[in-house]
């Protein structure tokens, strides 16, 4: 049975789980969904055709499910969609899809979002993702698996993040990033690869020198960029190196961030 705090404001058309706890002043919209030990502490706005997966929690005076900050949302039917296990801290918006985008925003499992960030609409993010302080997702971006987005960093609409990738604080980036870059700067450059965070999850050593030769090549080989990723598809064996090379040769509306 869900616990229910009598200042909240629950539409009764509203899907509670069970074991969910509704903190004081929160408010929950008729379309939305809560999964079982969803947890909303206190003052949260959850609206919208919104579903949140088990076990997530959200923090105070965070609004989740409102309509896209987007000038062209006509008012259409749209979606906002949660994993399980996240945790939305504080002052975190999470909007709505668009019909021009494909109508739903998408966030994926055991994610950890902290205080002030934001997630636009028609994003898709993985699972395992951490947005660190006031971190903004545009409109349209992709971030995939195992992504960390250092604080006050900005992410332009329509931008892939690959897995494993850092993105390090106060960064804009305005083009999309490889599986495991490194990016630093005001204006976000590939400095390099998220070594850390290959280490720390165990990726083997032969691994981690075919992503640094793959890389050098990137950076100095002949031909253009696309060029000398479909030449590391064909010299490499890496299952990393491969899916860095699957994240470039594959669709994308920005340029790539490249090795300076």
């Amino acid at each position: 049975m869900a616990g229910i705090h009598p200042s909240a404001v629950v539409a009764e058309e509203a899907q509670i789980g069970p074991g969910c706890t509704i903190g004081p002043f929160c408010v929950i919209g008729p379309e939305v969904v809560l999964g079982a030990d969803v947890n909303l502490k206190s003052h949260v706005v959850v609206t919208g055709d919104t579903h949140i997966g088990d076990g997530t929690e959200i923090y105070p005076f965070a609004v989740i499910g409102e309509i896209p900050q987007d000038k062209k949302f006509g008012g259409e039917k749209t979606q906002l969609r949660i994993g399980a296990r996240n945790r939305i801290r504080e002052h975190v918006t999470m909007n709505t899809g668009t019909a021009g985008g494909g109508g739903m925003t998408r966030v994926g499992d055991d994610g950890l979002f902290l205080a002030g960030c934001h997630v636009a609409h028609d994003a898709q993010i993985g699972d395992r993702v951490v947005l660190v302080n006031s971190v903004a997702i545009g409109g349209h971006c992709i971030v995939e698996d195992d992504v960390i987005v250092g604080g006050l960093s900005g992410v332009h609409q329509f931008v892939r993040i690959g897995r494993g990738a850092i993105i390090g604080a106060l960064t804009m980036v305005a083009n999309d990033v490889i599986p495991h870059g490194l990016v630093v700067g005001p204006r976000g450059e590939l400095d390099g690869l998220n070594l850390v965070g290959l280490k720390r999850k165990g990726v083997k050593r032969a691994d981690i020198t075919a992503l640094r030769a793959a890389f050098q090549m990137l950076k100095d080989g002949e031909g253009t960029f696309q060029d000398r990723a479909r030449r590391l598809a064909d010299e490499s064996d890496s299952d990393f190196v491969q899916q860095m090379v699957a994240f470039i040769l594959g669709a994308s509306d920005r340029n790539f961030l490249t090795p300076r």
